[in-house]
């Protein structure tokens, strides 16, 4: 028995060791824990035909109403197909943390041999001692792996929550600039019906004719263009939503909320990001994990192959053999040098990628709070003075014409640069939004910050200067 005490003892501690094993869930609800913060929504995984069923009957019930920013969120957490692979991956991830932390199955041999009448019977049981010696490294390791997971997955909900939040600002305010362009056609048509006349009766010359004739076809172009833009706008929400079949019927508010009362002051908003964007995190674990895997290979440098095995060989005349071995491999020609090398290069690799996160989300941050900034800036002076200025002016012009002093097409120029100033002032109020859902994304993780461009508005105020 004391020649048994060391394998003995070994065999025992790799039993243990593979009785240990990671809880199943417990990365979702380490992901749900990241995530809830900035969604509150609860994640939820589909593992069955059950599952499903509950998801579809949530999603009907949200779909009743007119579609709210939160509900569209919620609706993507739950429904987005692409999602749920995820979170499938997820599990597998934890599965193989699981696996890793337990050790193969011990291995059983059994010979019988016969020369002659002579018979022997061998019978081995071996496990892998190497496996054992770096259990508790390899383990580490691949807790860390699971925690850079599950940085990664809680990265991508929130994408798709900020994602699904644009798309739903862009699809609502299409809709409204839609219905606003509805009204323009229908008013400019009326303008060309009225130009028509004028100039059969003698009252206006072709010219004016032609351009009441060009504002209508502009409108109608215009109109055009707005309900592309429109159904774009709603078949991006409706895949970040899953959304198919008669699903695709859903309704959205006429318009958007209305511009705060004034905008989010931040001063420290580099070292926020900092301290929770999950990238930094991810970036900041990787090179961690790759330390770590550097220092396991200096220790596994001389050792690739390490077992221990239990041997007894009997036969039916020679005495009863028992006790055990163990091999190792010899470094004679591969020192482990070339491996090292590398791990050194991997590490010092992750050190300067999380040096790039950090800097890149430094930038981003800074470029999404500028956006934010001066899209509220925008949107505060086309509410405050230039709609007021337009709409003054507009009941100025209505003074005049009712004392006969303009002209009915001089109304209506500018009734078409009212138009321009409204239209920008959807797109200004848009940006907003837009420049919101940025922000709250850049602070956490990964953000695709658009570059700012001249509003359509704008430039058609321009066109309209210039008839």
């Amino acid at each position: 028995m004391t020649r048994f005490r060391l394998p003995l003892s070994l065999l025992a501690v790799a039993v243990l060791a593979g009785c240990a094993s990671v809880e199943r869930g417990a990365a979702l609800k380490n992901v749900q824990s990241l995530t809830k913060t900035h969604t509150d929504q609860t994640l939820t995984v589909h593992r069955s035909p059950e599952d499903l069923t509950r998801t579809n009957d949530k999603v009907a019930e949200l779909l009743r109403q007119p579609l709210g920013v939160d509900a569209a969120v919620q609706i993507a957490l739950l429904n987005n197909r692409s999602l749920q692979a995820r979170l499938q991956q997820l599990g597998i991830t934890e599965a193989e943390v699981s696996q890793a932390s337990r050790l193969p199955n011990p291995g059983f041999s059994f010979g019988r041999l016969t020369k002659g009448d002579e018979v022997e019977l061998e019978r081995g049981l071996h496990i892998n001692l190497a496996r054992l010696l770096t259990l508790p490294l390899v383990s580490r390791l691949e807790e860390r792996r699971l925690q850079s997971v599950q940085r990664e997955v809680a990265m991508d909900v929130l994408t798709l929550a900020a994602d699904t939040r644009k798309a739903w600002v862009q699809a609502v305010a299409a809709g409204e600039s839609l219905r606003y362009m509805h009204q323009v056609q229908e008013a400019a048509e009326a303008s060309a019906e009225l130009a028509r006349r004028l100039q059969q009766a003698g009252n206006v010359n072709a010219l004016m004719r032609l351009r009441e004739q060009g504002f209508y076809a502009d409108a109608a172009l215009g109109l055009a263009r707005s309900e592309q833009i429109h159904r774009s706008a709603r078949e991006r929400l409706a895949r970040l939503l899953g959304l198919w079949g008669e699903q695709l019927a859903f309704k959205l508010p006429e318009r958007l909320p209305d511009l705060p009362d004034a905008p989010k002051d931040q001063p420290d908003i580099e070292h926020q990001a900092l301290s929770q964007r999950l990238d930094v995190q991810a970036a900041r674990l990787s090179a961690e994990q790759t330390a770590k895997n550097l220092r396991l290979t200096q220790v596994t440098r001389f050792i690739s192959v390490f077992e221990l095995g239990l041997v007894r060989n009997t036969s039916n005349e020679a005495p009863r053999q028992t006790g055990w071995e163990v091999g190792l491999e010899l470094p004679l020609f591969d020192w482990g040098g070339a491996r090292t090398a590398k791990a050194e290069g991997l590490y010092m690799q992750s050190l300067h990628q999380a040096a790039a996160t950090a800097i890149n989300a430094r930038s981003e941050v800074r470029e999404a709070y500028g956006n934010y900034r001066a899209s509220y800036d925008i949107a505060r002076h086309h509410r405050e003075e230039i709609v007021p200025l337009k709409k003054r002016i507009s009941e100025e012009q209505v003074l005049r014409y009712n004392g006969m002093l303009i002209g009915v097409f001089e109304l209506l120029a500018d009734a078409r640069s009212q138009i321009s100033s409204v239209n920008a002032s959807i797109e200004a109020l848009r940006d907003f939004w837009l420049a919101k859902a940025d922000l709250d994304a850049a602070l956490i993780g990964r953000a695709s910050l658009s570059m700012p461009t001249a509003s359509a508005g704008a430039a058609s105020a321009e066109a309209g200067g210039g008839h």
